[in-house]
């Protein structure tokens, strides 16, 4: 690419990024509405002008200036802006090719698209496009009869707002790219990997912001803080009460286990005495119970030996008698 080509173009660059910059305030100003323009003439609205159309009563077309079919209602369009002060509305139009914003603000799909806005209340006219249809919907107030847009949809609501911008934004990008590939005779692809590019530098950008955005509103707290006397002795207090519980931990236990220990020298010493005392009522028991024998055996041995003495005495009566 040329130095001097560079040059000439510089101007066009600068122009479009004032467009992007400004937005709706580069609308012309032939194509906003004066006070004083006569009524049965078609208003051009733009991004500057729009709001106009939210107050009173409107007839607003979105057209395109290759679109055949916007140029076959062209001139019925034209007749129905003349019958407008009879009719009390005002008639607009919107070229989509010059207002890319507008066209998304108002969700414009096909072409062409008609409106109708009564203080801010919009409504799509899918009627016939004579100019008796046309004039009849008014007349007859047909548009009674149609449902609203939604609130969400509706052209002045925030999130139509955000679509506006996305539809600017595309316009201008459509206007870069032809000049890159036009004007200046850069090849389409290059073109396209200048946008990518742009995308990727974008992205990082914005994702960079993001990450600073949340740093100061949310800061990560610091792992080490400095810390004041209170606080430190208080944190070597609970270290040291840390350190001392384990220690009257094993004391108490072994405590406990020389409590257990007494206690079971005293249960082994009563269990002792309790056998030596069963032992020694055995003893006796039996020491009685062998004196009652001998006893016994005493008792009887008198009595046998008078029964011996008392045999031998017969033996000896009989032994006599048989001598006689």
């Amino acid at each position: 690419m040329a130095p001097g080509r560079w040059r000439q173009g510089r101007p066009l660059v600068c122009a479009l990024l004032l467009v992007a910059l400004l937005g709706p305030a580069a609308c012309s100003s032939s194509s906003i509405y004066s006070p004083g323009e006569p009524r049965n003439s078609v208003r051009v609205l733009c991004g500057s002008n729009w709001s106009l159309v939210l107050q009173g009563q409107w007839m607003l077309e979105f057209y395109a200036p290759w679109c055949p079919a916007c140029q076959q209602i062209e001139a019925t369009w034209e007749s129905f802006a003349k019958e407008s002060e009879r009719l009390g509305i005002t008639v607009g139009k919107v070229d989509v090719t010059q207002e890319p914003g507008l066209s998304g603000r108002f969700f414009v799909t096909t072409l062409p698209t008609i409106y109708h806005a009564n203080d801010g209340v919009f409504r799509r006219y899918r009627g016939s496009r004579t100019l008796e249809d046309l004039q009849g919907y008014i007349l007859e107030r047909k548009w009674e009869a149609v449902e609203p847009v939604a609130g969400w949809k509706s052209p002045s609501s925030i999130m139509m707002h955000g679509m506006a911008g996305l539809f600017h934004f595309s316009g201008w990008i459509r206007q870069i790219h032809n000049y890159l590939t036009g004007t200046l005779g850069v090849h389409v692809w290059i073109s396209y990997a200048i946008f990518i590019l742009a995308t990727l530098l974008i992205g990082l950008l914005l994702g960079l912001i993001l990450v600073l955005i949340s740093d100061c509103l949310c800061p990560a707290k610091s792992k080490y803080t400095a810390e004041t006397p209170e606080e430190a002795i208080t944190k070597e207090n609970a270290e040291n009460a840390a350190l001392e519980e384990p220690e009257e931990a094993a004391e108490l236990s072994a405590d406990d286990a020389e409590e257990a220990a007494d206690v079971k020298d005293l249960s082994d010493g009563e269990d002792a005495a309790n056998s030596s005392a069963d032992e020694s009522e055995e003893d006796l028991a039996l020491g009685k119970e062998s004196g009652e024998e001998e006893m016994e055996d005493l008792s009887e041995q008198p009595l046998a030996e008078s029964e011996t003495e008392s045999t031998v005495r017969q033996r000896k009566s009989q032994g006599a008698e048989k001598e006689l």
